[in-house]
């Protein structure tokens, strides 16, 4: 029974890219949690400083993980190992490679070597994620298919949205702390979500299909894929209000972890949808 169990809500949907289900949905969330904590009490004790530059050096690692993603989208990787590029396996695969990167960088720090390890760090995620680009474009070009009206539409509704967004809670609300560009990232992360998401199932030639529990019931009850926007506000807006009040009482490392977190569950799979309907993949 426990075999049955396992095979038919971990590795089965794994295995053959099946839609989420509330039971992995609910571990995969629990499994995020307790690794943001567990990364955060390996940083205090390698006395790493949790700060807005570690968060910004972290950024195209999670642009990195979008990316392959994109990766085992194309098909290109016919064995099994294709299922370490699929969620939430690629999670750990990402953290592989940062994680020697993230040791090295700051050694050289400490040695003088180099005056930031976090200007390192984050240029050896940028630089993966440039040539880990430049391998879905030459696969674009080479199937007859990479549609950069897609992106610019994708991102245009992106940075609408994200504005409009900053616009009403920034002065509707007056919530002065929302010009801390980790905010506004953070925004446009879920912004971008949202629009690949609307465009793949309401627009794009190709039928894409929500997998995520929450996301596919209320576009299946609504009949548009443009709900995820609203869906969105609920999460983010109240997200935001509780992060603020969580930094004002005075936390420091965790809260950047907790920020960085929702940055990537929001961005990732932004970049992931945009680039799979740029290469109709």
């Amino acid at each position: 029974m426990i075999r049955e169990f396992i095979y038919k809500y971990y590795i089965d949907p794994i295995r053959y890219g099946q839609p989420y289900t509330l039971v992995d949905t609910l571990t995969y969330a629990l499994i995020l949690i307790l690794c943001v904590w567990l990364i955060y009490r390996w940083l205090v004790s390698y006395k790493i400083a949790i700060d807005r530059n570690f968060v910004f050096a972290l950024l195209p690692w999670i642009v990195l993980g979008g990316l392959l993603r994109v990766v085992e989208d194309t098909g290109i990787i016919t064995s099994d190992l294709h299922v370490l590029f699929t969620t939430p396996l690629i999670f750990f695969l990402i953290l592989a490679i940062a994680l020697p990167a993230l040791i090295v960088t700051n050694y050289l720090e400490v040695r003088a070597v180099i005056p930031s390890f976090r200007t390192a760090f984050g240029a050896c995620g940028g630089i993966l994620a440039v040539v880990t680009l430049a391998f879905l474009v030459w696969f674009g070009l080479t199937n007859a298919h990479l549609d950069l009206l897609v992106a610019a539409a994708i991102l245009g509704m992106a940075s609408v949205t994200t504005a409009v967004l900053y616009l009403i809670i920034r002065y509707l609300f007056r919530w002065e702390y929302l010009k801390d560009r980790l905010y506004q990232i953070l925004i446009f992360g879920h912004m971008l979500d949202a629009s690949a998401t609307s465009f793949g199932i309401d627009l794009h030639p190709v039928m894409y299909n929500e997998q995520h529990v929450v996301g596919s019931a209320l576009i299946e009850l609504t009949g548009t894929a443009f709900v995820m926007f609203p869906l969105k506000l609920i999460v983010l807006i109240p997200g935001i209000y509780i992060l603020e009040l969580y930094r004002r009482d005075g936390a420091s490392g965790i809260w950047y972890l907790i920020v960085l977190a929702m940055i990537m569950v929001g961005m990732a799979p932004g970049i992931r949808d945009m680039m799979r309907m740029v290469l109709y993949v």
